[in-house]
């Protein structure tokens, strides 16, 4: 009987030694993501001296609220052109985008701004919502879109052109559909930025997709390129996910360092990744939708208008409640495609931020 035991044993210990093996191998790479997280986030998080920010004096008015990591965390995305800029001179933010995240259904959605809606911008008169950077810097913009949009926006990431490449060169590019023939001539920096792509898939690098995600030179201007930024940030996204990519989150993070800013700090860095891994694409939506904006003249120049902001506020709450990854059971069997969910401007209560 004792025999019987050892025998066993010593049948169990390989899968003893393999389930250990397992567990070190997850540590060590568990240790690994920490390591290049908070090494990476030392150069993300820039000091006042070095900042391109460093002209704007931080209001205690303006501080962005904390993430505690249980509620929504909302990340204002800023793309900005710095060709031309005198020293403590700050771009207006070319585009914008506000990542929105819920650790608890692991849903995000991406919200686009239209960079010519009139708002309030605090302790400035009413402008354009792409000037509040220009004016006050990246707390000022994260306040004035989050009280446009009725959202906290906890935090900022700012990318000039080069970022934007960079990022995309760095996960090998992206296969991609382009809707129509592209062509715009840009004669600043000697036609560096000239946009020519043609209609069809393609693999796009981070010179082509840069042109695709900046042409705005058709019909509907703003509005498609606002869609085709989403598009093209939902595939890098996707990209971002895959297990080749993980594993070289390190080169992919240092290629685009130093084009990047943020108020990011190290362990809401290594959160965010945590929770970006395990989150999925659940919609996006162009902000403010067409319905709620209305052309106006202000000083002989023309801008957009919110007609009803809290009606836009509830639209907001609308598209974060729904998930248009998930086919619709009364749909499904009608021939209608799974997505949409973003067009609704029925929603919950405006008066809450989440």
């Amino acid at each position: 009987m004792a025999r019987a035991k050892e025998r066993t044993k010593k049948r169990r210990r390989p899968w003893l030694w393999a389930l250990l093996g397992v567990l070190v191998i997850i540590v060590c790479i568990a240790g690994y993501f920490i390591y290049i997280t908070l090494d990476f986030a030392e150069g993300f998080s820039k000091p006042k001296e070095e900042s391109r920010f460093a002209q704007f004096e931080e209001k205690e008015s303006e501080k962005p609220p904390e993430w505690e990591g249980t509620e929504r965390v909302n990340i204002l995305l800023m793309g900005g052109d710095n060709r031309g800029l005198e020293k403590d001179e700050s771009a207006r933010s070319d585009s914008m985008l506000v990542a929105s995240i819920d650790p608890v259904t692991k849903q995000i959605h991406l919200l686009s701004v239209l960079r010519d809606t009139f708002v309030p911008i605090e302790g400035h008169k009413d402008d354009r919502v792409n000037t509040a950077l220009a004016l006050g810097g990246p707390n000022l913009a994260m306040k004035t879109i989050g009280n446009m949009l009725g959202l906290d926006i906890q935090y900022y990431v700012y990318t000039d052109f080069e970022g934007f490449k960079s990022l995309v060169d760095a996960i090998g590019g992206i296969d991609f559909y382009v809707e129509k023939n592209m062509n715009y001539v840009d004669n600043a920096d000697g036609n560096r930025y000239d946009i020519h792509l043609k209609k069809g898939q393609q693999h796009l690098d981070g010179e082509k997709a840069l042109m695709y995600v900046r042409f705005r030179h058709d019909a509907m201007s703003d509005f498609t390129r606002t869609e085709r930024q989403r598009n093209v940030l939902a595939a890098v996204a996707k990209e971002l996910q895959s297990a080749e990519h993980i594993i070289n989150m390190k080169a992919i993070l240092d290629s685009i360092q130093p084009h990047v800013e943020s108020n990011l700090q190290p362990m809401d860095i290594f959160k965010l990744a945590q929770l970006g891994i395990s989150s999925h694409m659940a919609g996006s939506a162009q902000v403010p939708p067409m319905e709620l904006i209305s052309d106006r003249n202000v000083g002989g120049a023309s801008v957009l208008a919110i007609r009803d902001e809290a009606k836009l506020m509830e639209y907001v709450q609308d598209v974060l409640s729904k998930d248009s990854s998930v086919t619709d059971p009364a749909t499904a069997g009608a021939g209608s495609e799974a997505g949409g969910g973003t067009d609704s401007s029925a929603g919950a209560d405006s008066s809450d931020k989440r």
